[in-house]
């Protein structure tokens, strides 16, 4: 009985120890500018300071364009929708993982 423990929290220690730790991905917001399916996607920037009046933040002037080559795309998206991108960032490269288009998911509930 004794051993059956030892060798399940020995098992046990062992998965935690060489389990590939989570890195959490980036997240970005903005309005989409350009997309290419299964190449890119290019958003204005904006902020999180969300109210009333800008539902979805402020554009921070920033230009980002996301690899989006092996990234799951929801509702395709239109240059004008707001984009939320979950991404890596590798070096120079925004490498997207997930591209969510928050417009028109927003307009699918009404």
């Amino acid at each position: 009985m004794r051993f059956k423990i030892l060798a399940s929290v020995a098992t046990a220690m062992l998965i935690l120890a060489f389990a590939a730790p989570a890195s959490a991905a980036e997240v970005a917001q903005g309005k989409c500018l350009a997309f290419e399916a299964g190449k890119s996607v290019s958003i204005d920037e904006y902020d999180t300071s969300i109210s009333k009046e800008n539902k979805y933040g402020k554009t921070t002037g920033k230009k980002l364009t996301f690899d989006i080559s092996e990234a799951l795309v929801g509702i395709t998206p239109a240059p004008g929708d707001i984009l939320r991108i979950a991404y890596d960032q590798k070096g120079d490269q925004l490498k997207a993982l997930r591209v969510m288009n928050v417009t028109k998911q927003d307009l699918m509930t009404k």
